[in-house]
């Protein structure tokens, strides 16, 4: 094939090089490198305080790199040029308090607020604010008080908030938390459309590693620093896991000698894919 004829790779929209996080003098996040494309639906997942939400906050500028860099379509986070193409959808954001009152058409209203912008009339926004509602599916619910939405339905919002700034990069954290399975595939097969069909890219933080396999395009495992970075089929398994964490089987193995023929693992050969980093 002629090279002239082949389509270039789409330039990375995030890089992140050799990033350190602090948080009271001590490294949450370590020595990270990632490159993030357009359109791409990276999924991060590790345990807890193995530094997800500190990584995401230092791509957005919130928490300092004590070392390293972040470039945002070639731009450092919160720099000008940045501002509008990075919205970010907190583990907080579908906890509204019970007391506020908002309809869906409000809430996704009030991600176009900024202070330069805030007497004026919300009427300037209609398209942008129409267009979000559109694209979660809450069209029918537009004028429905957030309070009497379902978990699923409320963080759609909260989503389409997000998405009424006109953002290219979604960041989203813990977003699948307190739903229902329904609610839950509903979400997945909503961001992996954004991809496909909006050309969106999407970083999300989840706990739910399932979950994450069954949507991601790329899947990160994050504790302290990178330990695999590769495609959704290449994921190692929980064993796999275990001895890259330096996590002991203190059955010495006996707990996986019944029913492993339905499984499909042979321990013996067991390999732990080559993108998996040994623990320090």
């Amino acid at each position: 094939m002629n090279e002239a004829s082949v389509a270039p790779s789409p330039a990375p929209l995030l890089v992140v090089q050799g990033v350190t996080v602090q948080r009271g003098g001590v490294s949450v996040v370590r020595d990270v490198n990632l490159t993030v494309k357009e359109g791409e639906f990276l999924g991060i997942v590790g345990p807890n305080g193995g530094g997800k939400s500190s990584l995401i906050q230092a791509i957005l500028g919130i928490l300092k790199c004590h070392k390293g860099t972040v470039d945002v379509f070639g731009y450092p986070p919160m720099s000008k040029p940045v501002s509008g193409k990075v919205a970010w959808v907190s583990q907080a954001a579908a906890n509204l308090p019970s007391n506020v009152r908002l309809t869906v058409r409000e809430l996704v209203q009030l991600g176009l607020l900024k202070q330069r912008t805030w007497f004026r009339p919300f009427q300037r926004h209609t398209e942008e604010v129409d267009q979000a509602i559109a694209m979660v599916g809450l069209e029918h619910l537009a004028h429905r008080d957030v309070a009497h939405l379902s978990g699923g339905q409320r963080q759609r919002a909260v989503i389409a908030r997000a998405l009424a700034t006109q953002a290219d990069v979604l960041l989203l954290d813990e977003p699948l938390v307190g739903m229902d399975p329904p609610s839950r595939n509903s979400l997945l097969k909503l961001l992996d459309k954004f991809c496909h069909d909006h050309g969106k890219t999407i970083v999300m933080v989840s706990h739910d590693l399932a979950a994450i396999r069954q949507s991601a395009h790329r899947i990160v495992y994050l504790e302290g620093t990178v330990r695999f970075d590769g495609s959704p089929p290449d994921f190692p398994s929980l064993e796999a896991l275990a001895k890259l964490r330096g996590i002991d089987d203190v059955h010495g193995g006996h707990h996986h000698d019944h029913g492993e023929e339905h499984c499909g693992h042979d321990h013996d050969q067991f390999v732990i894919p080559s993108n998996l980093k040994e623990a320090e």
